[in-house]
Parts: C-alpha cells; sequence; structure tokens
C-alpha cells in the first residue's frame, strides 16, 4: 500500500498549488514578503502607524457549503469566506491586511477547489487584503469524497488612537442599515430545511422558479469594507459598528452598544426582502425566530451622530448600496 492508496494524492496537491498560483498572486500587497509555499505567510505592518493594533477573526460558511456543493456554487462560496471574516474585523475600524484559508476535503477535486480559491482570491481583492497563505487537507474516511468544509482567518490593522470600540456610543446616536444580498451565510440549516418541505410537498407559494431560488439562495455575502474605509478616509465620524450575522439584529446591533443603552429599531423604515417573505410562508416559520435566525435584509450597521448620517447614506449611494436610517440609541430599559 502507499498514501495514495489510502485516498490521499500528494502529487494532486502539488498541482493544485501550481493551479492556484496566479490567483493567490493577484491579491499581493506591497507588504507581503515571499511568496507561496513557505511555511508560514510574512507580511510587514504597513507604514506610517505609531502605536498599530491588531484585530484578528476567523469563520466559516456554514451549512451553505452544503447547497454550494449540491449545486457547483463553488466559487460563491469562495467570497462568502472572506465577507464573513472581514466584514467583522472591519467593525473597529481596522484596514484588512491578510487572510488565511483552511480547506478540508475528503478526496481532492481540483477544479471545485481551484474555484474556491478563486473566489477568496476575489474576495481579498474586493477588500484590498493579501491571501497570504493558507492549507489544503485531504482527510478520506472523514469527509466523503468531493465534499468539503472551509475556514477563514483575517487579520487588520489599525491605529490604536484610531480604534472603535463603541465606548464613544451616546444616548441620541443614530443607526443607519445597510443592505444585504440575501441571506448571506446565516441559517442555512433552516432554509435547507425549508427546501425539503417544499419539494415534498411541492409548495407553489412563490413566485420563484426552481433554479433562481437557489442561484438567489447562493448569492455571496456583501464585503462592506471599502464603504468602511471609504467613510474613515473621509473622516466621517462614527462611533460603532455592527455585521449583522447569527442571530439577526437581536443579537449583533447590541454588540455595538455600551451597557446603559440600548438599540431601538423601527421596523417600519424598511420591507422585508422578497426572499424572507419566501422563507416565512414556505416553513411556516414565527415571525421571532425569522427575527432571530435571519439578517432581514440588513447586513450592516452604522452608530453615529446625527450630524453624519447624510455623509453616511451618500457614500452608500455612491457605492451602490441601499442604505437607510433604521433607529436610535436609548437609555436601557430598567
Amino acid at each position: 500500500m502507499d498514501y495514495k492508496a489510502s485516498g490521499v494524492d500528494v502529487e494532486a496537491g502539488r498541482a493544485f498549488i501550481k493551479r492556484i498560483k496566479s490567483s493567490v498572486d493577484s491579491t499581493k500587497r506591497p507588504e507581503v514578503i515571499g511568496g507561496l509555499g513557505g511555511f508560514g505567510g510574512l507580511f510587514r505592518l504597513p507604514s506610517g502607524l505609531n502605536k498599530p493594533v491588531l484585530v484578528a477573526g476567523a469563520d466559516g460558511v456554514g451549512t451553505k457549503l452544503e447547497l454550494a456543493q449540491e449545486h457547483h456554487a463553488h466559487f460563491g462560496v469562495g467570497i462568502d469566506l472572506v465577507a464573513m471574516c472581514v466584514n467583522d474585523v472591519i467593525t473597529t475600524g481596522a484596514e484588512p491586511i491578510f487572510f488565511l484559508d483552511y480547506i478540508a476535503t475528503g478526496a481532492l477535486g481540483p477544479e471545485a477547489m481551484a474555484e474556491v480559491v478563486d473566489g477568496i482570491s476575489h474576495g481579498c481583492r474586493i477588500s484590498n487584503c493579501s491571501l497570504l497563505g493558507g492549507e489544503t487537507a485531504e482527510m478520506p474516511g472523514f469527509y466523503s469524497a468531493g465534499r468539503y468544509d472551509l475556514a477563514g482567518f483575517c487579520v487588520g490593522v489599525i491605529e490604536e488612537s484610531a480604534l472603535i470600540d463603541c465606548s464613544d456610543v451616546t444616548k441620541g446616536d443614530q443607526i443607519v442599515a445597510v443592505e444585504s444580498s440575501g441571506f448571506h451565510s446565516n441559517g442555512f440549516s433552516l432554509i435547507r430545511k425549508v427546501l425539503a418541505i417544499t419539494e415534498q410537498k411541492k409548495v407553489q407559494n412563490s413566485n420563484y422558479k426552481k433554479v433562481s431560488l437557489i442561484e438567489r439562495l447562493l448569492t455571496p455575502t456583501i464585503i462592506y469594507s471599502e464603504l468602511v474605509q471609504t467613510l474613515l478616509a473621509r473622516k466621517i465620524p462614527i462611533h460603532g459598528m455592527a455585521h449583522i450575522t447569527g442571530g439577526g439584529l437581536p443579537e449583533n446591533l447590541p454588540r455595538c452598544v455600551p451597557q446603559g443603552l440600548m438599540p431601538f429599531v423601527d421596523k417600519s423604515t424598511w420591507e422585508w426582502p422578497e426572499l424572507f417573505h419566501w422563507v416565512q410562508e414556505a416553513g411556516q416559520i414565527s415571525e421571532e425566530d425569522l427575527w432571530n435566525t435571519f439578517n432581514m435584509g440588513i447586513g450592516f450597521c452604522f452608530v453615529l451622530p446625527v450630524e453624519s448620517v447624510e455623509d453616511v447614506l451618500g457614500t452608500c449611494k455612491e457605492q451602490g448600496l441601499n442604505a437607510w436610517l433604521m433607529g436610535e440609541i436609548r437609555p436601557a430599559e430598567s
């Protein structure tokens, strides 16, 4: 016996590294030292910072991967992987500088894996961060052949004095919501269950055809890095930011509000996108569960003084993102 007979193809792994080299190289920032293939990625801290603070985040794509693999949508989940990490890191005001990925698979499908890495590279280019390195592990017997899982790791940097830690959030601050592109990468265990039920019962209560519904469900997560960096470059005061992921608004928005205060959300300020009506009707899901599972059409939030609202709304419009005034900060209920 040899390693290949056990299910691990070392030569295919080497060929895969060669295949993705140009994609990874396309993400290089000037601070990158060396190239792909070392035991560790090397990166100089950007110049001009007196007291640099590193901000790190890690995440995955969740069971959206199951749907993506079933429908061969590998590029999009690569973008999702970057988005889920980068969107967390930028809530501090940090600039993303590098990203690493981990891909675990039952058997290396070179084209599918290359599409994933191309998607990760695309997300890194959007975020202006370097794909500094990663790991691809073949684990036959642990993962089924053709199946894979993803994890991502992002590091950003910011001057300590510029760190947005929500300590400036105060009573009367306004909350601006920025649209999502759909469910992003959260709640897919429930979405997949709804899909299974609708297929079994042949429910025809949606305007979607099957293919277009899957395409919309698999729309990649919006990466908000360029928006945040533009606002900061324009010196627009921002007191807090929230990435709306698992747990929805009820769990994520309070994370950028200090003790003694609470966010008030006016639900009448926007209409849920049609996808959220579809999942509620098809799955007979309570409104409470919807709010606690999905982003309800909101991917990112800014907490800021009244005088900053129009500047933020205008910048979002410039970048083709729909945004609106959603609420305000009030004293916490006793």
